[in-house]
């Protein structure tokens, strides 16, 4: 058992392991400059004792004499196959991987940084596949799941790859005392590598607020895995966090893991007078509303995913809104990314509108559409900024300046909204590029109906 810890590896030079190269052959070279040091048993390259590791997937690789990890801040996450104990490392077998880890009795003195450095001192594949492998697919039900569907359905290679498995698998299977500790490691691990989406974030946040509610964090968990990611990025990326910034007439920016804030909520002990105003209502929302953080925070998501979806099939389905649905799917149209901007521009403001008053009013629903898309006829070249710029009721050379959203947010009744005087007729009397002068006659026309 091969043991290796963070080397210090920087930029060009080669992998030494200060014994003779692999088969005999020079030791090959590894685009980075520095060396990677090998520790045997127990050693860390660093001197330092080594830990525990673990690997959320299985890589198989020739040799197939066993698999090894060097654990690195610069080098994020390297496997190193090795022959044997006194060879050199061929660089075409390094690979990069991604590692999830939770651990069990955990020396907090020994976190420095936030950062966990764990190695392994012992292979259990056969743990694993004889025991413990229904357990290992209820806990990563979806690439365990696949992996099991995969062997039912080729029986005939099912030898080779169990003997694959069982001479190349490592797992190690880490858990804690506490769940602030399992979130702690959750929160620096993924702090390392590809930065997780913030609305993966979000997730692990409120599932930490209900972390005394074991039966409502299994279900929410169940229903947020049920929705495709992309859906749930969107939701938060295209629509929500959009609205809040410019019910605001504040600028929106991309949804990152700065702005994760936003969506919090407030915690279930507050006695803040509008934290009590909050419980009171849920599981009512708003949009630029609070709610209370845990369990709110995924009804309000399944909320929203749900009135998205019953907006853009009633528009279909309502023969008063057809006029619209024709500009929306028009062929030529779409394919003009500000166009889509445009389109989006609308969809927002629905959402928003629905939000607030629950009537689709066909005169308001109207008002919305044509202030948004005079945006795509007033603009030659319409990019994100001007969105950002109208949306909030920024002068700009528009036909309309209404801060469409902050009106929304603000209005009493939904007639405020349904009675505003979008305009519709620019000077002179014609789109801004000629591209755009059939969408402005449709607008025109759908004006004085």
């Amino acid at each position: 058992d091969f043991l290796l810890g963070p080397a210090t590896v920087h930029n060009a030079g080669k992998t030494d392991d200060r014994r003779c190269s692999a088969g005999g052959k020079p030791r090959q070279r590894v685009h980075d400059k520095g060396k990677v040091s090998l520790g045997s048993r127990c050693q860390h390259s660093s001197r330092r004792e080594s830990r525990v590791i673990d690997q959320d997937r299985v890589i198989i690789t020739l040799p197939l004499d066993g698999i090894r990890r060097i654990g690195n801040d610069h080098l994020k996450r390297f496997v190193i196959p090795m022959l044997r104990r006194y060879q050199g490392v061929f660089v075409g077998n390094v690979e990069l991987v991604k590692v999830n880890i939770m651990q069990e009795h955990i020396d907090t003195a020994k976190i420095i940084c936030s950062q966990v450095d764990l190695l392994t001192i012992k292979a259990l594949p056969h743990i694993l596949f004889a025991k413990n492998f229904s357990g290992f697919q209820k806990q990563g039900a979806g690439t365990a799941g696949r992996v099991k569907d995969w062997f039912s359905l080729r029986s005939s290679s099912k030898g080779p790859t169990l003997k694959a498995f069982s001479d190349l698998l490592e797992v190690v299977v880490i858990t804690v005392e506490q769940t602030s500790e399992a979130f702690q490691l959750f929160d620096s691990q993924n702090s390392r590598g590809r930065e997780l989406d913030p609305h993966d974030l979000l997730k692990a946040y409120h599932l930490r607020e209900m972390k005394g509610y074991l039966f409502e964090m299994q279900r929410a968990v169940t229903k947020w895995e049920a929705v495709a990611p992309a859906d749930i990025k969107e939701l938060f990326s295209k629509f929500l966090f959009p609205i809040i910034k410019w019910s605001d007439r504040d600028r929106s920016t991309p949804f990152t893991a700065q702005e994760i804030e936003t969506f919090k909520g407030i915690p279930e002990t507050s006695e803040y007078s509008y934290a009590t105003r909050a419980r009171k209502s849920m599981p009512s929302f708003q949009i630029t509303g609070s709610f209370i953080a845990g369990n709110d925070f995924f009804t309000m998501v399944d909320h929203y995913l749900a009135l998205l979806h019953y907006l853009r099939s009633t528009l279909r389905e309502n023969e008063v809104f057809f006029g619209l649905v024709s500009v929306l799917d028009d062929v030529e149209m779409i394919r003009s990314v500000g166009f889509k901007y445009a389109q989006t521009l609308f969809e927002c403001t629905l959402l928003s509108y629905y939000d607030r008053f629950r009537n689709l009013d066909e005169r308001a629903v109207k008002k919305l559409f044509t202030w948004a898309f005079m945006l795509r006829v007033d603009m030659e070249n319409l990019g994100f900024d001007s969105v950002n710029r109208y949306a909030i009721g920024i002068e700009g050379g528009y036909t309309n300046t209404y801060p469409m959203f902050s009106l929304i947010a603000h209005a009493r009744v939904h007639t405020a909204i349904s009675n505003l005087a979008v305009q519709v007729v620019r000077e002179p009397d014609a789109a801004k590029s000629s591209k755009w002068d059939r969408l402005y006659s449709i607008l025109k026309k759908m004006d004085q109906v």
